[in-house]
């Protein structure tokens, strides 16, 4: 019999991941990638009696994995957010799944541990921009403001590094970052005893952020606002955290963030409206490469001739919402 993590690779996986890890250690086989590496369990091979663990990708996006995983003789656990579709009635299946728009994987799992490593849910849960949720979390452990304000910092550091075209666009591996953080249960021990991984993302988030704010809006208007990045590192992962300091600052307004790939299309991250946190999801799965949760939703591949109705069909969607 094997264990096997498969995870996505920003702060909700992580965090859900370290969670069920400290409750009970295991060694397993760690499968993950870029956060927008979701088709993780096509790299998933099986046999009977396996326990396959699966958290924060979409049930719908990994449908035919999920059953010959299950055909295969797996027992699955899996933990998610978002948009899942039908789930699978299987004797072998443990499924958490919430797609409501103020839940994520880390605040599942949380709540499936009964807050045995709550301030790791809380990270996570600032990392997926859920800072009303995260703060809910973190009322019972009674932290002070400045332990909280370094614990909504490492849950942005965390998200931050997940973004990317491939690895070698990140400052550290997912799966590495994982075993840096796996060790510690709580958030800020792991911050205490490993100095040098959080100042590296520390750094690297605060030149990016600034680099991305220099840039002008490619389109804005009351109801939504489009920015393009270019087509180099420091954009790609910057992008998702880059979409969430939009929403943070001009909660009433959606944002989309485009960033440009070497074949001239765009990578798209989109987050509604923080005070209307509707829509994301429905909007991308207009497009083959789109998908996500309510609040916060993408598309991998977005035509460089798509731009211009791109703009408009956000523009006309969240205009008249």
């Amino acid at each position: 019999m094997a264990y096997i993590d498969v995870f996505n690779g920003d702060a909700d996986g992580l965090c859900a991941l370290v969670q069920l890890r400290n409750a009970n250690p295991v060694a397993s086989r760690l499968v993950t990638g870029v956060k927008r590496d979701i088709n993780l369990l096509d790299r998933v091979t099986v046999e009977s009696g396996d326990q396959l663990t699966v958290l924060d990708v979409s049930l719908d996006k990994n449908r035919a994995g999920l059953e010959s995983a299950l055909a295969a003789g797996a027992a699955v656990t899996y933990v998610d957010h978002h948009f899942a579709g039908d789930i699978p009635e299987h004797a072998n299946l443990s499924a958490h799944i919430n797609t409501a728009s103020d839940v994520c994987t880390s605040l599942l799992v949380n709540g499936i541990l009964k807050g045995e490593f709550a301030e790791w849910a809380v990270v996570g849960a600032f990392g997926d921009n859920l800072r009303n949720s995260a703060l809910a979390a973190a009322k019972p452990l009674n932290l002070s403001s400045a332990e909280l304000e370094r614990l909504e910092s490492l849950g942005i550091y965390l998200n931050y590094n997940g973004y990317g075209a491939s690895i070698a666009d990140l400052h550290f591996d997912p799966e590495a970052l994982y075993l840096s953080i796996a060790p510690f249960a709580s958030p800020r021990e792991f911050m205490l005893e490993a100095k040098e991984t959080f100042s590296q993302l520390e750094e690297g988030y605060k030149n990016d952020m600034r680099a991305a704010g220099e840039l002008p809006a490619a389109h804005s208007d009351k109801a939504t606002a489009v920015f393009i990045l270019p087509d180099e590192r420091w954009a790609r992962r910057v992008s998702g955290v880059y979409s969430n300091d939009l929403a943070n600052d001009s909660p009433d307004r959606a944002h989309a963030v485009l960033t440009e790939k070497q074949d001239g299309n765009y990578l798209v991250s989109i987050r509604a409206p923080l005070n209307n946190k509707r829509g994301a999801d429905e909007f991308c799965r207009q497009f083959p490469t789109g998908g996500g949760r309510a609040a916060a939703a993408g598309i991998n591949d977005l035509p460089l001739t798509s731009l211009d109705s791109f703009i408009d069909s956000f523009q006309q969607f969240y205009g008249n919402m």
